[in-house]
């Protein structure tokens, strides 16, 4: 916490700030994040790590959310693999198959904010 919390609003309420209103109070540092498979998250992963944020800010009663950055990390990887083998005389047959995949993680930083009303 960096300031005092407020009662609760809708997460609707809370506004997105790309760069600093001209007069604001700090509430929090906040972050979250969100989980994707097969490739790191595009526009839905940030939607939702947005939604999670405005969701922490309102519980603060923080009418704002001032974005510092967002970050892809490959969290695990998931792999298997087949195979089987058939030999008959002199002849000897083998066939593998096998595949993975990994599991990523956008974390997104934001600073809670109020903007009193103008």
């Amino acid at each position: 916490m960096l300031g005092p919390a407020r009662a609760a609003i809708s997460p609707d309420q809370v506004k997105i700030y790309w760069s600093p209103p001209a007069i604001f109070e700090p509430v929090a540092d906040l972050n979250a994040s969100s989980h994707t498979v097969f490739k790191p998250g595009g526009q839905q992963a940030m939607d939702k790590v947005i939604a999670e944020l405005k969701v922490e800010a309102a519980k603060l009663g923080a009418n704002g959310l001032l974005l510092e950055g967002f970050s892809d990390a490959q969290t695990a990887s998931v792999g298997t693999g087949v195979g089987s083998q058939s030999y008959s005389g002199n002849t000897a047959v083998g066939v593998s198959a096998g595949g993975a995949f990994g599991v990523f993680k956008k974390t997104g930083r934001a600073r809670a904010i109020f903007v009193p009303p103008e």
